[in-house]
């Protein structure tokens, strides 16, 4: 009954994840040697916390009950696997991860009568998989088992030592069965994926680092939606070819990611941009031009197109504040056109988000860590959840809170209110945020070494004293940074009250000699507002010359 409860409770959180983002990094391409992949849970209206489902022993003829991950809709049951993995977040014990973008593809390929929809083949394939090529094993047999109801997805499925990307879809009502393809992203490089189908062509010879269902070209080919020779089938143009929101609400996320580390990326602009019907397709990886670490995938997730002819601070739409955030829907009509708001990686709508490190050196229970965040990655602290946890924190489980039930005790709540104070004012307040995210995160990384060195230690003497100890440490970080964030939100409502500035000495608000609050600053607008101002304004308000 608890393992029912806690499968209920995870579901409840469930809300469709449409607009997500994931980074992948291979192993010879990060800084220490770590595979790392990164997720932003996206969707409007979605509360969700930090899942867990604990390890287990399962008698022959046990069932489980699967409930679709977003709309909690009962689907059917599956034989229960004889063992089940600990699973905290995305995250499994064995430092297996996984992610998801939809992407969609063809409609006529979804199988509504499926009892698997890709929350729950995530979730059920964390508490199976062993590795990353067990975790795909694991998903595609239950697919076409049991049939799969939900649209196109790509899935990051990520262990220690492999980083993989993989696409699937249906094949259309009453199917139960699946098409899909799986690429091992090379050690040396990165990868990502926005919404967007993104396999191509593949080498159906490459055994080692390439898998796919046997029918992946016979099905496209009966549908007649592929004509050509088995080696020039694309994926995604037989089965979601890209258009221009694709390239441009999508791609150009990874774009933007692969902008970051890479000497010159331009030429691939016109793609991202997506009006080119020309353009020049991006590959699915690159080798970056510098080594990456956690830190600087945290950063990536934080993007809003700074620096790039996308960016979103020189226009009306970012306010008085040049707020890189934008209201949806994601188009809007003037006088019967169409327009659209950019859609970079970071975004208000985020449920949560993380980043995952896996670490093949160490110990699995101390090498796996899932730095978490329950809201926007850019106004959040990612803490350290490690992969053997079996207590959340209670800011990311928090008892009565929910998408209508506000709690001072949960990391959502208290990290939305900050931050939507933030949002229409970015210029003013963020710097404050930032200052505060960023030492907490470097305080993390600071503490890192020492806290796993005594992890290490404990490990030769007692398994499960560093199962707790790690546990501990998570959620000692997690309710501090909840408790930091109380205190940031009161500080933001105090500093910058009436879209002035109070000023401070030494950490500390003025006050005059006699004990007031000492005179507030007032800025204004910034310099991009104004000229916006004047520009659409004229001589309206010009102040007349004496």
């Amino acid at each position: 009954m608890k393992k029912f409860l806690i499968l209920i409770a995870c579901a409840l959180f469930g809300i469709k994840a449409s607009a997500c983002t994931n980074f992948i990094v291979g192993k010879n391409a990060s800084t220490d040697g770590s595979v790392i992949c990164s997720y932003n849970a996206d969707s409007y209206g979605m509360f969700i916390g930090l899942c867990h489902f604990p390890a287990g022993k399962h008698q022959p003829g046990e069932m489980r009950k699967v409930y679709d991950w977003d709309t909690n809709k009962y689907h059917g049951e599956i034989p229960e696997a004889a063992e089940t993995y600990n699973v905290i977040g995305n995250i499994n014990e064995w430092q297996v991860t996984i992610g998801e973008t939809t992407y969609g593809g063809r409609e006529e390929m979804v199988d509504p009568d499926g009892i698997i929809d890709y929350g729950s083949l995530i979730y059920i394939a964390l508490q199976r998989s062993r590795t990353a090529r067990e975790a795909i094993k694991v998903m595609t047999t239950l697919a076409e088992t049991y049939g799969y109801n939900s649209e196109g997805e790509t899935f990051t499925i990520c262990d220690p030592n492999e980083a993989w990307i993989m696409e699937m879809m249906g094949k259309g009502p009453g199917s139960k069965g699946v098409v899909w393809v799986a690429l091992r992203i090379p050690d040396d490089a990165i990868c990502a994926h926005a919404n967007q189908s993104r396999i191509g062509t593949f080498n159906m010879k490459d055994k080692k680092n390439v898998l796919y269902s046997k029918d992946v070209v016979s099905f496209a080919r009966e549908k007649g939606w592929f004509t050509g020779k088995d080696a020039e089938f694309s994926w995604k143009m037989a089965y979601a070819k890209p258009d221009f929101s694709g390239r441009r609400f999508c791609d150009a996320r990874v774009w933007a990611f692969f902008n970051r580390f890479s000497d010159d990326f331009s030429r691939y602009l016109p793609w991202a941009l997506g009006k080119d019907p020309n353009a020049e397709d991006m590959p699915l990886w690159i080798i970056p031009n510098r080594k990456l670490s956690v830190q600087d995938v945290e950063t990536a997730m934080r993007d809003h197109y700074e620096g790039t002819p996308l960016a979103l601070d020189q226009d009306v739409a970012s306010g008085n504040w040049d707020s890189p955030y934008r209201p949806t829907p994601l188009t809007f009509k003037v006088d019967g056109k169409k327009y659209f708001n950019e859609r970079p990686t970071s975004t208000q709508q985020t449920g949560f988000s993380y980043v995952s490190q896996m670490r093949s050196w160490l110990p699995r229970e101390i090498g796996g860590v899932l730095w978490f965040g329950n809201d926007d990655g850019n106004m959040v602290a990612y803490t350290p959840i490690y992969c053997g946890n079996t207590v959340q924190p209670e800011c990311y489980n928090t008892p009565g809170a929910d998408a209508l039930t506000f709690s001072d005790k949960n990391a959502f709540w208290i990290c939305n209110w900050v931050s939507n104070m933030v949002y229409p004012r970015y210029a003013q307040m963020f710097p404050s945020l930032k200052e505060v995210r960023d030492s907490l995160e470097q305080s993390y990384f600071v503490a890192q070494p020492s806290v796993e060195d005594k992890a290490k230690s404990l490990y030769a003497q007692d398994k499960q004293a560093t199962l707790k100890y790690l546990n501990d440490y998570s959620n000692e970080k997690a309710q501090q940074m909840l408790a930091r964030w109380r205190e940031l939100a009161i500080y933001l409502i105090v500093k910058y009250n009436d879209m002035a500035v109070k000023p401070e000495k030494d950490g500390k608000f003025e006050r005059t000699p006699e004990g007031i609050g000492a005179e507030v600053q007032r800025p204004g607008y910034t310099e991009n507002a104004r000229r916006a101002l004047v520009k659409q304004t004229g001589d309206k308000f010009a102040v007349p010359e004496e």
